[in-house]
């Protein structure tokens, strides 16, 4: 790839390899971009080389779910694999007190019999254009933060509008190394998605939340879709080879998906305000939501199911969020994230001549930011981002009030959420015939009212409008009562109006959207104008530093959008104890018997009844050297020859820091093998239709190309 940002990587790397050891130049490190992929590592570590069309398949086959998650084609008819509990939204979202699915699974043995999910899109990249210089252009020296900031927004959003409307394909302009570059990814969408096979949450999620983030582990956490086009299933260039031998010890593998958002590119002074202040603040939040979930899933069984997702998505990121904030607790690894800071800043100082410009000091203008942040931090989490509203009403009815207002400004001017080039999406999911129940919004939002007059006083003005002379718990279930936003004709009625028609409305839910819109407008405003602003502009001025000393060694932090990372699958060393990198369906059943076969170590029916089918040497999860964190589940894990060995689903304890440190000692993502997948499709669930999809021979294969 060429482009600007890479002027005097040759000259500067012999810098990189003396002064500062570039990241990922001696590990399995990095969360590389498909447009600029690590190939000279690889030669040089693994002796794989590969040509661009290696990539580009790669790349095309990989598939992004709307509802947080990555995921594959497995044919040339459309079948895309992911995680259990990737596809666990559009299955609770088909559940009903009579089907469910999310506990019970599902197999559509026909193609009459696969069922399309509410409100699933799923995004498969087809371009990446370097914007860098058309967005940075639109800023000038003399511009106020605030001005900045609306530049910014502007040409961005006018870019998007001009490849959507040359294209047809969905356009983001991604922000990468928070502000260094701006590259333009374009999408094509797929909105008809079917649900084609879910095994029971037993095994998919065997071990629950003892075992989540643990290893050993096995779970057969996989789920199969179909995407349609035209009410058929659609033709699919690009897809993975599926291998049955699956991956080997020691292999190379590499591993293609969404990391949802890293740290690792942060300042000291960014580091400690995540740590000091907004991971504790999540955590409260996160204890807090578990606490309720959990009695309201004790008052019923269908109010465990209308729960359950939720629930598991809490209890997920509690445990996540604890292990990166042991992680942001631990001196070792702050130490080592300062001494990576002090090495920066002694070779921008010992190379001030050969940057293109003057740097500064962007670490103060970090700190400096990071304060104001710190000042509305609170404020801005419970009117902004809703966290005193925990309610899908609620954001329904903000929504609503939002585009109203929105879309009566120019294209340039609106909030990034309302740009043109992403209505359609919003749109989608805003008519969503998904289920609402209103004992269970009872329960959420009543809580987040409570923890509003928690941390803002009784006495706060906006908290007195905001409860009308009610407790939280009156005021919830009056909120709820005055809303009609569960009928999607409401809804679809309310996104047509203007806002003089919005704000005159009688629902209550939009009544408390209006109400609450101008505070946390301008808490927004304050965050994007005296924050996100100024960190764009100091981390693109830290980012040009690395540029020009490491070239692009350096990897840009994730941001929800496709990457390619690589390993080996390997073990580790565990207290004292070698971990060896596998487990097998045999290891499965003695989990389940020393557990007393009870919940969460409970077998569903069927694989105990048909146990004497299975080959229980069959390799089962895996673990690997590749970076991988949140978001990554579901990602497609390929050999040398393209070929699909496995597929991710969690990382062990020791990863949780990965979000902002990379250390391949101990850390390890862990992934379902191929072979397991297909003995149990054989042998447990009968699945002869997908197992034919799917195995050599079965249809015909394209690989994505030889090493």
């Amino acid at each position: 790839m060429k482009d600007t940002t890479h002027w005097m990587y040759g000259v500067m790397l012999m810098i990189a390899m003396t002064c500062l050891s570039p990241l990922g130049a001696f590990a399995d490190e990095g969360m590389w971009l498909f447009n600029d992929p690590p190939k000279q590592l690889l030669k040089d570590r693994y002796h794989f080389t590969a040509g661009d069309d290696w990539y580009l398949r790669l790349q095309r086959a990989s598939v992004r779910f709307n509802s947080g998650g990555s995921g594959s084609f497995v044919s040339a008819d459309g079948l895309v694999m992911t995680n259990h509990h990737v596809g666990a939204d559009c299955l609770q979202k088909l559940s009903t007190k009579d089907r469910d699915l999310l506990e019970d699974g599902f197999h559509a043995k026909t193609l009459a019999e696969e069922i399309r999910c509410v409100d699933l899109e799923l995004n498969v990249l087809q371009s990446i254009e370097d914007v860098t210089a058309r967005i940075n252009a639109a800023v000038t020296p003399a511009m106020t933060p605030a001005e900045a900031n609306q530049a910014r927004r502007a040409v961005m959003n006018t870019v998007e509008k001009e490849s959507l409307d040359a294209t047809g394909l969905r356009s983001d302009v991604v922000t990468l190394y928070h502000g260094g570059l701006y590259h333009l990814y374009r999408f094509k969408k797929y909105t008809d998605v079917r649900l084609v096979f879910a095994p029971e949450k037993g095994i998919a999620f065997f071990g629950g939340d003892p075992d989540n983030f643990e290893f050993p582990r096995y779970d057969l956490d996989i789920c199969f879709f179909r995407v349609y086009e035209n009410d058929k299933p659609a033709k699919i260039e690009h897809y993975l080879a599926w291998s049955a031998k699956g991956a080997g010890d020691g292999e190379l593998i590499f591993v293609s998906g969404h990391p949802g958002r890293t740290d690792r590119l942060d300042t000291m002074a960014h580091i400690r305000f995540l740590r000091d202040k907004t991971f504790p603040n999540a955590m409260q939040k996160l204890f807090r939501r578990e606490v309720i979930l959990t009695a309201y899933s004790g008052e019923s069984r269908e109010s465990a199911r209308r729960a359950q997702d939720d629930l598991s998505g809490v209890q997920n990121s509690r445990k996540a969020r604890l292990g990166m904030l042991a992680g942001l607790q631990d001196p070792e690894i702050m130490g080592r994230k300062q001494a990576e800071e002090q090495r920066l800043r002694e070779a921008a100082q010992e190379n001030a001549s050969r940057l293109r410009e003057p740097i500064g000091d962007p670490w103060s203008d970090v700190a400096a930011a990071v304060k104001v942040w710190d000042g509305i931090y609170y404020d801005w989490d419970l009117l902004e981002n809703g966290a005193a509203f925990n309610s899908k009403l609620f954001g329904i009815a903000r929504t609503l009030v939002r585009l109203a207002d929105e879309s009566a400004v120019p294209n340039a001017r609106r909030l990034r959420e309302y740009r043109e080039s992403n209505l359609e999406s919003l749109k989608f999911e805003l008519f969503s015939e998904a289920p609402i129940y209103d004992d269970l919004e009872m329960v959420t939002l009543a809580d987040s009212l409570s923890m509003l007059v928690e941390m803002k006083g009784v006495e706060d003005p906006l908290v007195q409008k905001v409860l009308a002379g009610k407790s939280p718990r009156e005021q919830a279930a009056r909120l709820i009562a005055g809303t009609k936003l569960k009928s999607v004709e409401a809804r679809k009625t309310l996104g047509q109006a203007d806002p003089d028609t919005i704000r005159k409305s009688e629902d209550a839910m939009i009544q408390l959207a209006v109400l609450v819109d101008g505070p946390a407008r301008e808490f927004r405003k304050t965050y994007e104008e005296q924050v996100q602003e100024p960190l764009r502009q100091a981390y693109a001025k830290l980012a040009n530093a690395r540029f020009a000393m490491y070239g692009t060694t350096v990897y840009p932090d994730a941001t929800f959008t496709l990457r390619l990372a690589f390993g080996q699958v390997k073990g580790y060393e565990d207290e004292g104890e070698q971990v060896p990198p596998w487990t097998t369906l045999a290891g499965l059943y003695e989990r389940a018997e020393e557990q007393g076969n009870q919940f969460p170590f409970e077998l569903p029916p069927r694989w105990l009844t048909r146990k004497g089918r299975l080959n229980l040497d069959t390799p089962f999860n895996f673990v690997s050297t590749a970076d991988i964190i949140g978001g990554n589940s579901g990602s497609p894990m390929v050999n040398r020859n393209g070929e699909i060995v496995g597929i991710i689903f969690d990382g062990n304890i020791h990863s949780l820091v990965l979000d902002f440190i990379y250390t391949e000692e101990q850390a390890r993502a862990v992934s379902v093998h191929t072979a397991a997948i297909l003995e149990a499709l054989r042998k447990v669930y009968n699945a002869d239709r997908i197992v034919k999809e799917l195995a050599p021979g079965g249809s015909t294969k394209r690989s994505p190309g030889k090493s």
